[in-house]
């Protein structure tokens, strides 16, 4: 059945690949906005990355052990933390921990930086070891539909250094494949451009199967076959593209 999915729809979704060959298009309504959690007011995240969030701190009962540094940021507030950063950190340190203004994944609303509970806290770098309650977040991430955005190893493909405490939603099963698959969301959007509805990628994650593939997205949106009988979901790539996964039976 032909379905038909709007660019504003597509740009709603969770899959855009932010970063300096690819800008923001779209930013978030303020009323798209809440707080990451009820006691921190001033962090605030797209409702489902909100709620994601919430269970997974739940979920590894890390209430008062893990704290939220840092949401949604106006395009604003990214000018001036990247200005603030190449006056009072130099140029090398802002461009390996700080993303340009309009290529923030933090201007999405979709991105939070987490931290350590500690008495001091370091807004750009805040500590989140692989050890205790962080370790067992980042395990637990990908269940929650987030993915550690810029892995150690990674800066080639991502153009950011190693950032432990940064994570993206990016929602479910797409976590999940990423971190079977050990890749980036460089790479796993790169990797998508080659399934087509005709022929998509069959995947698995957490015990169910999927069909994902991707079509042009073009000023007036897409079109797209789907099966009547099976929920599906779209969101735009930001790549030129529209990733749409078709959820298999239970």
């Amino acid at each position: 059945m032909m379905q038909t999915v709007t660019r504003e729809q597509a740009l709603a979704g969770t899959l855009a690949l932010v970063n300096p060959a690819h800008p923001l298009q779209a930013r978030p309504a303020p009323e798209a906005l809440v707080p990451a959690m009820p006691d921190a007011p001033g962090v605030l995240l797209a409702r489902q990355a909100a709620v994601m969030l919430a269970a997974l701190l739940d979920g590894i009962r890390a209430a008062g052990r893990i704290v939220p540094v840092s949401g949604w940021r106006s395009h604003a507030e990214q000018q001036a933390l990247y200005a603030d950063s190449v006056r009072d950190n130099g140029l090398e340190f802002t461009q390996k921990y700080v993303a340009l203004p309009g290529c923030s994944e933090h201007e999405t609303g979709l991105a939070i930086d987490v931290g350590e509970a500690r008495e001091v806290i370091d807004f750009i770098r805040p500590a989140f070891p692989d050890t205790g309650v962080c370790a067992a977040f980042r395990r637990a991430a990908a269940r929650y539909g987030f993915i550690e955005r810029y892995p150690k190893g990674a800066q080639t493909v991502t153009g950011i250094g190693h950032e432990p405490w940064h994570f993206r939603y990016v929602g479910w099963p797409h976590a999940g494949l990423m971190a079977q698959r050990g890749v980036t969301l460089e790479e796993y959007i790169g990797a998508l451009g080659a399934y087509t509805p005709e022929q998509p990628l069959h995947a698995e994650a957490g015990g169910r199967g999927f069909d994902i593939f991707r079509v042009p997205l073009g000023p007036e949106g897409a079109r797209f076959d789907a099966p009547r009988d099976r929920v599906w979901q779209a969101s735009a790539d930001n790549c030129g593209g529209l990733v749409v996964t078709v959820w298999g039976a239970v």
